[in-house]
Parts: C-alpha cells; structure tokens; sequence
C-alpha cells in the first residue's frame, strides 16, 4: 500500500469561508475542553500514595482516565444538547479528539512535550470516500464544490482517503491523502555509497569531497520582520492596524518556510542523483535548538531536511540508513584509529597512525559512509592499513621474493573494496 500527500491551495467563496473558520472555532473548543479533562485527570493523581501537601491538594470527585473512545462518546452525547457542537462537522471534530490522543501517545513513547490549548486552530480532518476532483473543483462532503489550483494530476490508480484543511497567512490549502493498492518493496544497500555530515559552520559534507555552506534563511526577512514587530508593539490589541502588522509578519514566516522546504527538496534531489546509498547521523536535534547556536540550527532545519531526504530517497529507489553518530570526527577514516577529541578550530583531520590527511567535516562524512557500509554490508570496511603495518608488510613481501615463497597478505589485513 502506497500512501502520498498532494498539496493544493484552494480558492473559496465567501460562504465557504465561513463554513471553515466556524468549524476550526468547534475544533479548538473540542481541543481544549478534552485536553481539560485529561489534565484534570493527571493533576487529581500527583499527590503520594502515603502523604499529602500541608500547603493545598488538588481534589475532585474520582473518574476514569478519559481516553479517546470516553471522549468521543462524551462528545456524541454533548452534540445533542448543545447547538454550538452540533452545528460544526462530527468527522472533524473525531479526527480533533484523534490528534489529540495521538499527542498523548507521542509524549510517552517519543517523549516530546505535554500538549498545550490552542488559542487558534489551523487545520481540521476529514474521512470520506466521496472525495473528488472534477477539473478545478474538489467535491467534499462539508463544502460541497470548493475551487482549488490543480498544479498537478492526481496519478492513476489514487484514491482520495482523506482530506486536511489548512488556514495559512496567504490563504486556505487542501491536504489531499491519497494511497494506491501497490506494495513496493523499500530500496536496497546497492550502487556507490555516500555519508554526509552536518555542522554549523557547513550545512553537509559528504564523503565525496562535497561541502554545502549553511544557508541563511530568516537572515535575508529578519530585519524587516523586526521592524514590523516594533511597529506592532505600539498598536492595539484587536485593532485593524493591528491585524494587518500580524498578518504581515505571518506572511514574511511563512515565505521563509517556504523557502527552506523547497531548498531542502533540491538538495535532496541533487544528493540522490546517482547515488545508490546515503547515510546520516542519527542526531536529536531537538538537543541542538537549546544549545548556544540555537538560532543557525533553526534556520537550517536539519530535522526537516532528514525526513525530505528519507522521502526522496524513497521515491528514487536509494537505501537511506542512519548511523551512530559518536566519535566521528575522532575516528580516522582511512585506517580506524582514534585520533582523539578535536577542538572546534581545528578544521583539519590528520591522522599521526596512517598519515591521513583530509578536512574535518569530509572525513567525518567517510566515517559515516563506513559505519552505515559496515552495517549494510556486514563487513569492515578499511582503505588502507596504518604505516607501521606498511613498513612491515614491505619487509615481509621482500623476503617472501628473495626465498620464492608466497606472501600471505590475508594474515595481516582484510581490506574491502569501497
């Protein structure tokens, strides 16, 4: 089963934005009142089994954890005395109480943050298999025909399954999740091999000598973003004035992530071409935002640019692996020796075993392309043998000549070919 995601922005009427807006307000009213619940649930069992606070506990009347079947039972029963619920659409409402559920699993198995209310609501869900699109119309159970820009055919053999829309500062876009009954298998370790290292200073380095500086994204709309921020400090809360700078600034954020994300697809296209292997760190860059180069790390958006490389890899039949990130800038690619830590103004790798010599960034990259060749492969993977091992090998093999008997390299070294 092959599942994609086409990306359309739509054109609607009037009444067609009313109908999204009031059902992003139902949303975020579903949102918040549910995560309400679950919160009340978790602070009504923070106090110890054989002590309580002498300064205050929290105490109300004992209720089952409410997860998503309670709350979505809880909320059919509420749609039928309240108008406000029943009057936003049930399946995106469902779909709310899913993410929000959904939320809650990550924070336990991936452990990211605790869910937060939304002051806003930016997209809803919505299931159906009457989806479809009749030239520049997509028909859908809750706007009926809504006009969109079809920048490209849905391929053959797609199915609509699900749509999403989305409220952006420069309008409204549809989501569409399609999938195919196809199986095709994930791409296998083949072709020529290529690591990549990433950095501050330098975006990547591969292990083919390839260095892409890091780009400056928000740089280039910072200052006007700053000033539009002073300028909206001065107005009203809520005024029109205010509404319009708000807007801008949006505006100005959203056409930097646009940029990056089309920079990341080209990037991962050209890493692709002609390549039959990549492999990366595997780096929590989650850890990087919170370091002292926070701001290059965000304007970067390695984690971004990982998952893009992941999907194009996959949609060019490339192997793509991730490595243990440890020590790679410490270990020589050419012979295996630990070099030792390295301070960050040393951009140059030598290594005093072999003699290798190479920029820092480009040999941490080849020891990311040996790491994810030993595990693909299986076996080690060694260029050269160090220069102790070379003078000793010269000195055997001459001997060997002088009384006519074959010289066993294999004793000493296994090398595989690259």
């Amino acid at each position: 089963m092959l599942n994609r995601t086409y990306t359309y922005k739509l054109q609607p009427s009037k009444k067609q934005i009313e109908i999204i807006d009031h059902n992003l307000a139902v949303c975020k009213s579903v949102w918040n009142h549910a995560l309400y619940k679950r919160k009340l649930w978790y602070n009504s069992r923070k106090c110890d089994i054989n002590k309580c606070s002498l300064i205050s506990e929290y105490v109300v009347k004992p209720f089952e954890y409410p997860n998503y079947h309670t709350q979505s039972a809880e909320l059919t029963q509420a749609k039928k005395t309240n108008p406000y619920l029943k009057s936003g659409n049930a399946q995106a409402m469902q779909q709310t109480l899913r993410k929000l559920d959904r939320a809650f699993n990550d924070m336990a198995r991936k452990g990211m943050g605790f869910p937060r209310y939304k002051k806003k609501m930016k997209s809803f869900n919505l299931l159906s298999n009457k989806f479809e699109i009749n030239g520049n119309h997509l028909k859908m159970p809750l706007l009926k025909n809504v006009k969109l820009r079809k920048s490209r055919d849905i391929p053959d053999g797609f199915k609509i399954k699900q749509v999403q829309i989305i409220k952006k500062a420069s309008g409204y876009y549809a989501n569409l999740m399609i999938e195919a009954q196809v199986d095709i298998p994930s791409p296998l370790p083949d072709g020529h091999a290529v690591g990549i290292d990433v950095g501050i200073k330098n975006m990547l380095s591969t292990s083919d000598g390839l260095i892409i500086q890091r780009p400056s994204f928000l740089d280039k709309a910072l200052r006007k973003i700053k000033l539009l921020q002073r300028k909206l400090k001065k107005k009203r809360i809520g005024s029109s004035k205010w509404n319009k700078l708000q807007k801008k600034i949006a505006l100005l954020n959203e056409a930097v992530a646009n940029r990056r994300k089309d920079y990341h697809f080209k990037q991962a296209h050209k890493l692709c071409n002609e390549v039959g292997m990549i492999f990366v760190e595997d780096i929590n860059f989650v850890s990087w935002s919170k370091g002292i180069f926070c701001k290059q790390s965000l304007d970067m958006g390695l984690g971004q640019f990982f998952e893009i490389l992941e999907y194009v890899c996959f949609d060019t039949d490339t192997f793509f692996a991730k490595v243990n990130k440890d020590f790679t800038s410490q270990i020589c690619p050419n012979c295996g020796t630990h070099t030792g830590k390295k301070e960050l103004n040393v951009r140059i790798h030598f290594c005093p075993e072999c003699g290798y010599e190479q920029d820092r960034d480009i040999a941490a990259a080849e020891v990311v392309r040996n790491r994810g060749l030993n595990a693909a492969v299986g076996a080690p993977v060694v260029k050269r043998t160090s220069a102790v091992l070379d003078s000793r090998l010269q000195a055997l093999e001459m001997n060997s000549r002088d009384s006519g008997s074959a010289f066993p390299h294999s004793l000493f070294v296994q090398e595989t070919a690259l």
